[in-house]
């Protein structure tokens, strides 16, 4: 993508929309191309406004978390959430969204979000990083080995190659290397995909409140 990244913002909160414009509007890597406040308009300004990516408030209305799964066939979606429920959040990331950022947060962790979605990653705050683990595995994924297991949740988690070789004391180009067995093994093209497929069939996700 190009800098500057055009940003739509959908809120239904009138003071935090123009909060978040104003704010962004100091940051040269990105632009604010339109800002809506119903779920029902998001679509229609996607389609006469072009977009990289589309800040959408989970609880703006009921139907956000729906929306998201046609929207991000069009657009990169970051959810922009004052809930901090992990539920919510891998529901939003199982339907299609790219981050979650919590709105609590400065906006420099808002950028990094931005910045790794723009980058082709999924994003996910430490907090909510911490929550997720190891769920049941459908049979595509279980043919993996643990290692390659291993290496599918830190990518899900939103970890760069470099990350994850540090974490399981490895070199990077051998975390390449399984990278591109597990997308052979799985059908799938990129790391996004991957991460997607991880969330959705439980290699990544809540942990039971019991352990």
């Amino acid at each position: 993508m190009s800098l500057p990244l055009r940003i739509v913002i959908a809120d239904d909160h009138a003071l935090f929309r123009q909060g978040l414009k104003s704010i962004l509007k100091l940051q040269p890597q990105v632009t604010v191309v339109a800002d809506v406040e119903r779920v029902s308009d998001v679509a229609p300004t996607l389609e006469r406004t072009p977009c990289d990516i589309l800040l959408l408030d989970l609880q703006m209305e009921r139907s956000a978390l729906d929306a998201i799964e046609e929207l991000a066939r069009s657009v990169r979606v970051i959810v922009v959430t004052a809930s901090e429920e992990p539920a919510e959040s891998l529901a939003a990331l199982r339907a299609g969204a790219r981050a979650v950022v919590f709105k609590r947060f400065a906006v420099e962790t808002l950028m990094s979000a931005v910045k790794a979605v723009a980058e082709g990653h999924v994003w996910m705050p430490p907090a909510l990083q911490a929550e997720v683990a190891t769920q049941a595995l459908d049979l595509s994924t279980e043919r993996l080995s643990s290692r390659e297991r291993e290496i599918v949740r830190f990518v899900a988690l939103g970890l760069r190659n470099a990350e994850v070789a540090q974490r399981l004391l490895i070199t990077e180009a051998t975390v390449k290397r399984h990278l591109n067995n597990i997308f052979q093994k799985l059908k799938i093209r990129d790391r996004v995909e991957l991460a997607r497929h991880a969330i959705r069939v439980g290699l990544v996700g809540v942990k039971d409140s019991a352990r």
